[in-house]
């Protein structure tokens, strides 16, 4: 099992180094200043090598995020701790909520009812790559329940690389938008599939039915019907405050904080609450301007955090081994999702280029992946340790998955600036 290191990394490193005396002091005194500026160094590093990334080699900024929080992890060499369980996790989790409230503020039910064929669509193909990677981990001999962990989270893509890229290239039309939907229901029906899992795994390990049933339909039920509760209630007080374009982006952010705090605390899920937040926020007739997407300057900066808390989490030598398992579950994962958006492309009402352009651009899963696992350290699951070859596809997917959906948005034709940024 990995060895998760403490809040402070410096000071295991250097427990052999004598303490007493002036310079025992001078050292104690300096690590404590390099711990305190680990995290902030770390973000303004990443965010300066993806400026430069992009501007120099059109590499989506992400990408090069999640090179950097992995450069940077104390398992690499670098000066990272591992961020599980502390306040950087809680930070990237309200990061991802607020990402889950813009992709759910941007899902078009009334879309879904008059062309039930993308529903169908994301039902099939999120369906199909669940039994088909479940399929792969068996034939290479994984257990059960890391064979079903491993199908459930491949399902997902990653709501925070389809959206930050879409915001990146200002990208617009029938590919995106019905990225937006499938990432959208691929996300529903990983945490609801997830939680199954979960669910299955504590009655399996401890025996209770109803830590089983707690883990599954109560998280659920409640994590959603609180996230609705958010979303009739904010947009009813941006009414009775008025001035609704100019306090929307703050009430939205506040609101979302204080629903990943208060979810986190009881154990529900503040990525389902999130995600039901803004669908019925959106439908509440709360608008957020073209402006206010990607919450703005507070969006960018917590964005940088997420990746490298994502790729902070993972250890090189899990990486290594688990390569060649996680380079059949990409190749197996990306020929489903492609095969299902083209087959349904015409039902559905596109061409089939465009349809398997719609499947190429869900490449990304790797972000939901690290904040699903890190929401569930309380039961002890370690999945990332159990289920081989997970950190490798997170990794892997977290560099390449934006780079092929910006090219994938770019054949589309959707995007709104020059191909070579």
């Amino acid at each position: 099992m990995q060895e998760h290191l403490s809040g402070d990394c410096f000071r295991q490193r250097a427990w052999t180094l004598p303490a007493a005396g002036p310079a025992g002091l001078i050292h104690e005194t300096l690590l404590d200043l390099l711990a305190s500026i680990a995290w902030p160094a770390a973000i303004a590093i990443a965010w300066t090598v993806g400026e430069l990334a992009y501007r120099w080699l059109a590499l989506p900024r992400i990408s090069s995020y999640g090179i950097a929080g992995f450069v940077m992890a104390a398992s690499q060499g670098g000066f990272l701790d591992n961020p599980s369980g502390t306040p950087i996790a809680l930070l990237a989790h309200f990061t991802f909520g607020l990402i889950l409230f813009e992709l759910g503020y941007r899902i078009n039910l009334r879309w879904l009812r008059v062309n039930p064929w993308l529903a169908i669509t994301g039902v099939v193909e999120a369906s199909g790559c669940f039994a088909a990677v479940f399929m792969l981990a068996q034939a290479f001999a994984l257990p059960m329940v890391p064979s079903l962990l491993l199908a459930a989270l491949a399902m997902a893509t990653s709501p925070a690389a389809v959206l930050r890229v879409a915001n990146e290239l200002q990208s617009s039309g029938q590919v995106t938008e019905r990225l937006f939907h499938l990432t959208a229901c691929n996300c529903l029906l990983t945490l609801f599939i997830f939680k199954a899992v979960v669910g299955y795994w504590v009655l399996a390990s401890a025996g209770s039915a109803f830590e089983a049933a707690w883990n599954t339909l109560v998280v659920i039920g409640v994590s959603v019907a609180i996230g609705a509760t958010f979303g009739v209630a904010v947009p009813a007080l941006l009414r009775q405050l008025g001035n609704i374009d100019r306090n929307a982006t703050v009430a939205f952010a506040a609101a979302a904080l204080l629903l990943t705090a208060v979810t986190h605390a009881f154990k529900f899920s503040p990525l389902l609450a999130a995600l039901a937040f803004g669908l019925v926020a959106r439908h509440r007739r709360a608008i957020l301007s073209q402006a206010q997407r990607n919450f703005g300057t507070l969006g960018d900066l917590l964005t940088v955090l997420l990746f490298v808390f994502i790729t902070a989490s993972l250890d090189w030598q899990q990486v290594r081994n688990g390569l060649t398992l996680a380079l059949a579950v990409i190749a197996v994962r990306l020929t489903v999702k492609m095969a299902a958006t083209t087959v349904f492309a015409h039902l559905s009402g596109v061409s089939w280029r465009k349809g398997a352009l719609t499947g190429l651009a869900m490449t990304p899963m790797s972000g939901l992946v690290i904040v699903l696992l890190e929401q569930t350290r309380h039961l002890k699951l370690y999945a990332l340790d159990q289920v081989a070859g997970l950190a490798a596809i997170v990794l892997l997917l977290e560099v390449i998955g934006p780079v092929v959906t910006r090219r994938a948005l770019v054949w589309a034709g959707e995007t709104h600036q020059p191909e070579g940024r």
